[in-house]
């Protein structure tokens, strides 16, 4: 019983895989659409940016959305 509670424990600890976003990838869609893809994949690698900086400042999970809100605003950054 021991046991299963702790395999049970390990199993909800672990982190789950990520689900980001794949970053879009212009050349492959259709033509009139390519400027809107290149568009998309600019704020995709913009907010990526955003959250490699909250990473590398260990903005807590509470204070991440307004960090990268202000981020992807431009405003300058406080901390």
């Amino acid at each position: 019983m021991f046991w299963l509670i702790c395999i049970t424990a390990a199993v909800l600890l672990t982190p789950s895989p990520s689900r980001a976003q794949k970053l879009v990838d212009p050349d492959k869609v259709a033509p009139e659409y390519r400027e809107a893809a290149e568009k998309r994949r600019a704020e995709q690698i913009e907010q990526r940016q955003c959250a490699m900086k909250a990473e590398v400042r260990n903005v807590l999970p509470r204070d991440r959305t307004a960090f990268l809100l202000e981020c992807l605003q431009g405003k300058p950054e406080t901390k």
